[in-house]
């Protein structure tokens, strides 16, 4: 069971990626001013101040990608991890998107529901306890669509694949993903 997941979580990573910019966490200090820039960047979205900005990148880049068949595109991004959070981040910003775009907004047919503990293992290889949100689609919605998925940052990508895979589990086509920005750093 866990090869298939796997491969399917592989299959999202394999599909065409588009980043902004990059992304090096706050931990990481010798970086330069547009670094900094590029990261205060990140969390201004993250806080809904950005979203314009940020709106614009991603319609041209839809619009690079898919030309006039964006019309036939659902936008949905990745779920943050409260409902009040995901209203702030990507409320005001699908609708801005989807008027550059044409896209559809597939925001309203998604919801965070509520939190539920899970387990992780962090990159020092200790397991910790965290609470993650628990996303409700409108499964009538997605199926048969073709959709274009949004995060804001992608590290490793697996928020997107899982969130991708959940998508076409409802017959959804996930075209690929769009982030705001790439997280970028050298470990030791």
């Amino acid at each position: 069971m866990a090869k298939t997941i796997d491969i399917e979580l592989q299959r999202q990573l394999d599909k065409p990626q588009t980043w902004f910019c990059k992304y090096y966490p706050a931990r990481i200090r010798n970086v330069g001013e547009k670094e900094i820039a590029d990261r205060q960047l990140v969390f201004d979205f993250k806080d809904g101040r950005a979203y314009e900005e940020v709106a614009k990148r991603t319609a041209t880049a839809m619009t690079e990608r898919y030309g006039a068949s964006c019309a036939d595109i659902v936008f949905s991004p990745v779920p943050a991890s409260s409902n009040e959070k995901n209203e702030i981040r990507y409320k005001a910003f699908c609708q801005k998107v989807c008027e550059l775009t044409g896209a559809i907004n597939g925001y309203d047919y998604v919801s965070v529901s509520g939190e539920r503990l899970t387990i992780h293992e962090n990159r020092k290889a200790e397991k910790e306890v965290r609470k993650v949100n628990v996303i409700e689609f409108d499964s009538d919605f997605f199926n048969g669509k073709s959709v274009v998925v949004f995060d804001d940052v992608i590290t490793k990508g697996l928020s997107y694949a899982v969130y991708a895979s959940q998508l076409e589990s409802l017959g959804a086509n996930v075209l690929g993903g769009v982030f705001l920005a790439r997280t970028h750093y050298k470990v030791k």
